[in-house]
């Protein structure tokens, strides 16, 4: 029984439903006095709209506008006070993979990664919220201050305090889910390389705001095209008006001018076109016509075939090629009048001589790309059964995207809506099985898991525990399948955790040191941080590879991390002696760092320098 609502109705919201119905063009998005998205009524365009002649009013101009967007463009470039810390006992191999699971909020995961990965992901995918109402969406506080932000932003708020759903009470607003996409494309396309491309997942709810957005962001002449994929079999007789039976991958190149693609498998089909009509030993071929649109003199030209007939070009048309040319394909067997030499001329193109594959198009059926119900049934396989996600993708559709890249070493794809971590388990079965070493860095946010679902009595807190433990079990069931892997296949991944940042005072040099005291010098590091989360902030901090390989060593009695081969070496003992800074200057590295604290004296701060100056004076030292 539905329940009287016991308050007078809301008149100014009923007269814009029936303006709406009238003119929908008219209705738009504004603010209220409280910071709420709200339906309003453009004016202008209502006057418009009841008037006979041109009415004047704000100067017009191409864009997407929407209340919110200078506060999302914003947020940004605003800078934040986090770290990732890297947790051990979560990861998989995490001394020799160069994969990457971080567990957080992906505005600040970009942010975080803008350093280390700059122009360096070929790859982006995303299957973000497509705000049909029950979404979750990422709540971005873009009304506080800069102060307020950075508060929140550095440690104060908890990671699930940080979604709203975007429901069907809240009228689907376009301008949440644009405030909240616009942000991360942003920060998404200063990762791409020169060569990237980012694809991205959506229906029809967005669809048309995420173009635009993108053409803006990625820039239009950088759009590449929009695929349909067949995203299921089962047609549903209970939807209005039409079942919808596909949805949408936009992909955009980060500059379309060098950006390429792969050629796809040649079908069936395609293939049973070539065939050898007249013995010619160069195999199977096809027969093209030898004419082309427009009436150019120089290739129109009379020619006679086997039979004696005197050949011209179609009306309207002229020869492929010039008549000297003609006539070297004519004598390398490459021309065909027909089996009585009596037809039109034709153009022999060999099986052998093709351009091996075809083109790709924006057909994605599901035999090539997946479906729903195969989706699902990948992660029920993996967790014994168990339905533990809800709408998963498909690892096909990921592969099928793979396809159109050509490869190199060490290529990175990101995805930063992971979900259920069918991007990472795709890269983990696409490396399995073709010669390349893709890396993933997937980002998810710790999201509650509802109590007593599937996922949560398996003794997974959040859907970024599910996403990390699908990746577990995916890599697992490639190890224990019917797969030849090669020994040295990367099925790993470090586990990093967004947070607070681990050093109270930022990054500095042994000159900015000395006029320190002490007791300013001890608190300068929280204390629940080890020296593996001190390093990570500072891989962060100078721009370094989160996965380069780290090894732990004992230098002069100390504890001293080393990087990429000693690439960077790190001592964060609490008292660092003569004899361990001179050691690592010994071994001469890029850049070493230390802490504040782990100096007795000013003098021995200023010590340090002087021995890098003399042994490695190329030595890049930091201290924090």
């Amino acid at each position: 029984m539905d329940k009287l609502k016991m308050h007078a109705p809301d008149l100014t919201q009923r007269n814009i439903d029936a303006i709406a119905e009238l003119f929908p063009t008219v209705v738009t998005e504004s603010i209220d006095a409280d910071g709420n998205p709200v339906r309003a009524i453009d004016f202008d365009a209502l006057r418009q709209e009841l008037s006979d002649h041109l009415v004047e009013g704000q100067q017009e101009r191409y864009q997407l506008d929407w209340p919110g967007k200078r506060a999302a463009a914003f947020a940004a470039n605003a800078p934040i006070a986090k770290t990732l810390r890297p947790v051990r006992e979560e990861s998989v191999d995490f001394n020799s993979t160069k994969n990457l699971f971080i567990e957080g909020d992906n505005l600040e995961a970009l942010k975080l990664l803008q350093e280390s990965y700059l122009g360096k992901v070929r790859l982006i995918y995303i299957d973000p919220p497509y705000n049909t109402g029950n979404d979750f969406v990422y709540e971005d506080d873009f009304a506080e201050s800069r102060a307020d932000y950075l508060a929140r932003s550095g440690q104060k708020s908890e990671m699930g305090d940080r979604l709203v759903a975007n429901t069907e009470a809240n009228g689907r607003f376009h301008s949440d889910w644009l405030s909240m996409i616009y942000p991360r494309i942003r920060l998404a396309k200063a990762l791409l390389r020169p060569d990237g491309f980012m694809f991205i997942s959506i229906d029809d709810h967005e669809y048309a705001n995420l173009k635009r957005v993108c053409d803006e962001v990625l820039g239009s002449s950088n759009y590449v095209a929009t695929f349909a994929w067949q995203k299921t079999l089962t047609r549903r007789n209970d939807a209005t008006l039409v079942s919808t039976a596909h949805e949408y991958v936009l992909c955009y190149a980060r500059d379309f001018t060098v950006g390429r693609f792969n050629r796809v498998g040649t079908d069936a089909k395609q293939r049973a076109t070539y065939t050898n009509r007249d013995g010619d030993p160069r195999g199977d071929w096809l027969a093209v016509p030898f004419h082309a649109p427009n009436l150019r003199p120089n290739l129109t030209y009379p020619i006679t075939t086997p039979s004696g007939r005197v050949l011209m070009p179609p009306s309207g048309r002229h020869w492929s090629t010039t008549k000297e040319k003609f006539e070297e394909l004519l004598a390398d067997g490459r021309i065909y009048f027909g089996k009585d030499g009596d037809g039109m001329a034709q153009r022999k193109k060999f099986w052998s001589e093709r351009e091996e594959g075809m083109i790709p198009w924006t057909w994605w059926p599901h035999e090539e790309a997946g479906e729903n119900r195969g989706a699902t049934k990948e992660i029920k396989d993996l967790f014994g059964g168990e339905v533990v996600f809800s709408a998963p993708k498909p690892t096909k559709l990921i592969a099928k995207i793979l396809e159109l890249i050509p490869a190199g070493e060490d290529d990175i794809l990101l995805d930063f809506f992971a979900g259920s971590g069918t991007s990472a388990d795709a890269v983990l079965r696409w490396n399995a099985t073709h010669p390349t070493k893709w890396r993933f860095i997937a980002v998810q946010l710790a999201e509650p898991l509802e109590p007593g679902s599937a996922a949560a009595s398996l003794g997974l807190s959040s859907i970024a525990a599910l996403c990390a433990e699908r990746v577990r079990r995916a890599a697992a069931a490639l190890h224990n399948g019917t797969i030849d892997l090669e020994e040295n296949q990367d099925r790993g991944f470090r586990y990093l955790r967004a947070d607070s940042e681990s050093a109270l005072s930022v990054l500095r040099s042994p000159d900015d040191l000395a006029q320190a005291s002490l007791d300013e010098l001890t608190d300068s590091v929280k204390p629940d941080r080890t020296d593996e989360d001190l390093l990570f902030q500072v891989l962060l901090d100078w721009g370094l590879d989160l996965a380069e390989p780290i090894v732990v060593e004992d230098i002069a009695a100390r504890r001293v991390l080393s990087v990429a081969d000693g690439a960077l070496i790190a001592c964060f003992a609490d008292e660092v002696t003569e004899a361990v800074v001179r050691e690592i200057a010994n071994r001469r590295p890029l850049r070493a760092v230390f802490l504040d604290a782990g100096f007795a004296t000013d003098a021995a701060r200023i010590n340090a320098e002087q021995i890098f100056r003399e042994v490695s004076p190329e030595t890049e030292v930091r201290a924090i």
